[in-house]
């Protein structure tokens, strides 16, 4: 046995070199993501089923450098390390127990990973390693990931950790209790069991022991863990004594951060044993809040919980119906339409509305004297599911109540609920009509062209296909077209064969659709002239724009192909020049 044991520690020694080795390798990002494709995360953890302290420390040390990869944290946590590191906490080894510790924390961002935790048992560890001072701070932070969950806070009752923290806390030497502390009693509180054994704490002093804290050195994360305790139904009734603290210290305080919680607790108290009409008047709270309400005059933060004050207050009939005479209800809609991007205040003024409607007092304001009931309308198909859900209940209510707003909440619920049909017909009568518009006035038999085309100028190309009838004779092809007198840019009979290039295209000038050569120039441009100068137009008679024959010259000097897009004023010859005075060679004009 003595051999075997002394191979072990051999063993253990070569393994710890190795690995102190490799961890100094590991400075390099590059090598240790080499050295984490060669699998090294699972014999690191195959290495902490051995008990050497230093070869421990070691190698829980690079599983905390490898952790801070999410990728490393996964392989970790698929191979059950959780398991194997729980039995070193509570270890006598103070360094090996600090850095499991820290090997934890880094792996309790990830929600399975603490479930895990509990699951192993950690968690009553945890809470006696409180009373350590070296591994306080630690275990605090460990404890703070796991009240995050729901189901984790209720394994807290089941410990001491209540007990503990409110002692801490309380008998916290500075002005300001530590961040870690307060923050892990902040979380715990929102546990109705765990908020009761904090009001029970020392014979149910508890509360008053935290109030008092608070108030002495306004510190504002007391008053938060306050303000959670405050929230449960169990819990409402113990702050009855502190109302009046409370009113006072909304008119006189000037730290916005305490203010907000001292505002949040009020809030919270939504019982019937409160006279809030008597509660309102007794320390003029109502010219507060209106003055909260103006937009502009808060920080967001406040406002929310000045407008869940109202809400609360609302319960009361008479305070409700105070409130809503005091033009309380203008101001919420103001302040609707300034801070309709927040989600949150939005929804707690439509509660404040679904709060009024219940009250005979308030409702017969909201529906007849407010355009309330047309912005819930308006939300009722918000993006946020809970605002849609307020606002149905409060118009399903103003419906019951109003046979005018009952019509118009209908139609717009139809029009919601059937908003695909309603737009396809929309989009039906909408194409009927153009179809009428265009049967009155003739658009329906008119040829579709591209963008810039006019009707009454059309090129060969235009032509349907029916024009182009029968071949006359082995050189021309006829078309069956009927040009009016004058319209001499399209040719009858066009030679196909070749026998006239482009080049001598110059010396041919067309009359009436015919070709006509002169080799004499002379000649040539005085049958041009004579043609210019007659008279096509009858100055009794109206034409129609396509009849009108255009004045021009067809005699060009410069021979250039110019396709550019065809506009009214500028018709496309047969042979695709554009008729232009500058090519004119005689301006009849």
């Amino acid at each position: 046995m003595n051999e075997l044991q002394k191979l072990i520690n051999k063993q253990e020694q070569l393994l710890r070199v190795a690995f102190y080795l490799l961890l100094n390798l590991a400075e390099d990002i590059k090598v240790e993501m080499k050295m984490v494709n060669k699998k090294i995360i699972s014999l690191l953890i195959q290495a902490l089923s051995r008990d050497n302290p230093d070869l421990l420390i070691l190698v829980v040390s690079f599983l905390k450098k490898l952790s801070v990869f999410i990728e490393n944290k996964n392989q970790m946590r698929e191979e059950k390390i959780v398991i194997k590191l729980a039995k070193l906490v509570p270890h006598e080894q103070e360094d090996l127990l600090n850095i499991t510790l820290r090997l934890f924390l880094n792996l309790s961002f990830d929600s399975i990973v603490r479930s895990e935790m509990i699951k192993s048992g950690l968690l009553p560890k945890l809470v006696n390693l409180l009373n350590n001072e070296n591994q306080r701070i630690i275990s605090m932070c460990l404890l703070y990931h796991l009240s995050i969950d729901d189901s984790s806070k209720e394994m807290f009752k089941f410990t001491k950790c209540v007990e503990m923290l409110m002692k801490m806390i309380i008998e916290s030497p500075g002005e300001q209790v530590d961040l870690e502390l307060v923050a892990l009693g902040t979380n715990l509180a929102l546990n109705s069991k765990c908020a009761m054994q904090m009001i029970e704490y020392s014979k149910k002093k508890g509360l008053k022991f935290l109030i008092k804290r608070a108030f002495k050195f306004r510190d504002a994360l007391v008053m938060k863990l306050v303000r959670n305790i405050s929230q449960h139904d169990e819990t409402k009734n113990f702050f009855l004594d502190y109302m009046g603290l409370l009113g006072e210290t909304i008119k006189s305080e000037t730290n916005d951060d305490f203010l907000i919680e001292v505002v949040g607790t009020l809030g919270n108290l939504n019982i019937s044993d409160i006279d809030y009409e008597m509660f309102l008047n007794e320390y003029n709270l109502v010219n507060w809040i209106k003055k909260m309400l103006q937009p502009g005059n808060a920080e967001d933060d406040l406002v929310l919980d000045v407008i869940v004050l109202v809400g609360a207050v609302c319960n009361d009939d008479s305070c409700a119906n105070m409130l809503s005479n005091s033009g309380i209800i203008e101001i919420l809609i103001e302040l609707l339409n300034a801070k309709q991007e927040d989600d949150e205040i939005v929804l707690q003024i439509v509660y404040v509305f679904y709060q009024m409607i219940f009250h005979k007092s308030t409702r017969e304001i909201i529906i007849k004297k407010t355009q309330a009931p047309a912005y819930l309308i308006d939300l009722m198909n918000d993006k946020n599911a809970e605002v849609r859900r307020v606002c149905s209940f409060t118009l399903d209510i103003i419906s019951d109540y109003d046979e005018d707003w009952s019509k118009k909440i209908q139609i717009e619920k139809f029009r919601h609920h059937n908003s695909q049909w309603l737009e396809m017909i929309e989009v039906s009568q909408e194409n009927e009509l153009r179809n009428q518009i265009n049967d009155r006035y003739g658009m329906n038999d008119m040829p579709i062209y591209g963008s810039g085309y006019n009707p009454y100028y059309q090129t060969p190309d235009d032509e349907p296909l029916e024009n182009y009838l029968e071949v006359q004779d082995a050189d021309a092809v006829t078309m069956n077209r009927n040009y009016e007198m004058g319209d001499y840019y399209h040719t009858e009979t066009v030679p196909y064969d070749g026998r006239i290039s482009p080049d001598n295209m110059q010396d041919y000038v067309r009359n009436g659709g015919n070709l006509e050569f002169y080799d004499d120039d002379d000649k040539m441009l005085e049958q041009v002239e004579m043609r210019n100068n007659a008279n096509f137009y009858d100055e009794g008679r109206e034409y129609d724009r396509r009849e009108v024959p255009i004045k021009g010259n067809d005699y060009y000097e410069v021979d250039v192909y110019d396709d550019r897009s065809r506009y009214p004023s500028r018709p496309k010859t047969g042979h695709r020049y554009n008729v232009d005075s500058s090519y004119y060679l005689d301006d009849p004009n």
